[in-house]
């Protein structure tokens, strides 16, 4: 396994990290999509609450049934506006749960390819380790040799 390997892994890492980072970025600009909506769902159903008031206040002092009219009709757009905005609030709450899923499974791919880079690293060390032990035997038995004078290999054909 050459060492070109973990490279090319190491490329895969990067990859899948600016991956998971971009998923991140969008994960934060869906949940601010999202604050900014329910704000604004918020000030649309205060408003509404305070129109009722400031309304109701009114046409206890003089309401005519076409000031009552206009206040149903701006009430009930303000009603649709709501709506709209909570249903709004809905899709983007849909788009963080999608943007979390896929920042999940980006944290993941990251994890796996760290994994794998690992285990390659352990298996080159241990490729390594074993070719270290096998030149240090081999060594030692030239060594033995030597100090009694014989080859291995002319000792093994006597």
């Amino acid at each position: 396994m050459p060492m070109n390997s973990i490279a090319l892994l190491q490329t895969l890492l990067q990859r899948a990290e600016a991956d998971r980072d971009t998923a991140a970025a969008v994960l934060r600009q869906a949940e601010a999509l999202v604050q900014q909506a329910e704000l604004q769902a918020r000030q649309l159903h205060d408003y509404r609450g305070e129109y009722d008031q400031r309304w109701t206040a009114r046409f206890r002092e003089s309401g005519t049934t076409a000031l009552l009219h206009c206040h149903r009709g701006f009430g009930q757009r303000l009603d649709q506006a709501i709506n709209h905005q909570q249903v709004n609030s809905q899709h983007l709450g849909n788009r963080v749960q999608q943007a979390r899923s896929v920042l999940l499974a980006r944290e993941q791919r990251v994890a796996a390819v760290r994994k794998l880079i690992e285990r390659r690293q352990a298996e080159l060390r241990k490729i390594a380790n074993r070719r270290d032990q096998r030149n240090t035997d081999e060594a030692a038995q030239r060594a033995t040799s030597a100090s009694r004078g014989t080859h291995p290999l002319t000792a093994q054909h006597s």
